[in-house]
């Protein structure tokens, strides 16, 4: 088990190297004059799913600077959809889906996002992450720990779980880690392993918690 002074010492290291080593991309400045609302967080999320985030993040600014709410994306073509949202994974299957999901939310959610976990399930095309991240960062509410695939590979490469899936980790962690810790563990696990933890050959060198780490299934380090 581990213990609660390692876990805030870990949570403590990595809030303070992550903020010191962000790179601030000419493109979040744009991001900012996106309103985060339930349903922009929504739609950047879907668009998110096998993505690189900065082209999630071009193709989020292009859609939601002109549509950032149900009643106007709804009333897009598809193919417009789809002009805005390319370059990103299934673009033509994620634009038919995004219209979809804003003509449900107007018609069953009078125009809102749903605020519910349950009920944000039961939209088309919404998985547990997504639907976790909208609790989180769009809703603002507590007691929601949004696992994706950084999410997962991470804490399992530590050594504090042992799991083969996101469902299995997002289980597993709300067991173990104190839900003080739940709010920003996506943004700081993500920004972690886009930059130090990587998938593979990680930057173990320039780990600040490379001490705590057991490295499990890591062949090769740089």
């Amino acid at each position: 088990m581990i213990s609660q002074e390692k876990f805030s010492t870990v949570f403590t290291i990595l809030r303070k190297h992550m903020n010191q080593t962000s790179v601030v991309l000419a493109i979040r400045d744009k991001w900012e004059y996106i309103q985060k609302t339930p349903f922009t967080v929504l739609i950047s999320c879907i668009l998110s799913l096998r993505t690189k985030d900065e082209v999630t993040e071009e193709a989020s600014i292009r859609l939601l600077s002109k549509y950032p709410t149900p009643a106007l994306l709804s009333k897009q073509t598809v193919d417009h959809i789809q002009s805005l949202i390319y370059p990103v994974g299934f673009y033509k299957t994620k634009a038919k889906r995004l219209r979809e999901i804003s003509q449900t939310l107007i018609d069953e959610y009078n125009g809102n996002v749903p605020h519910t976990l349950d009920e944000l399930l039961k939209l088309k095309g919404v998985g547990r992450k997504t639907a976790n991240i909208v609790m989180v960062y769009g809703h603002k509410e507590h007691g929601y720990l949004p696992i994706d695939t950084h999410c997962h590979r991470i804490p399992n490469r530590l050594g504090w779980i042992k799991t083969k899936t996101p469902e299995e980790t997002e289980v597993f962690l709300k067991k173990i880690l104190p839900e003080q810790y739940w709010d920003d563990f996506n943004d700081l696990f993500v920004t972690f392993g886009q930059k130090i933890c990587v998938p593979i050959s990680p930057f173990c060198s320039k780990c600040p918690i490379e001490k705590f780490c057991k490295k499990r299934d890591v062949k090769n380090s740089r």
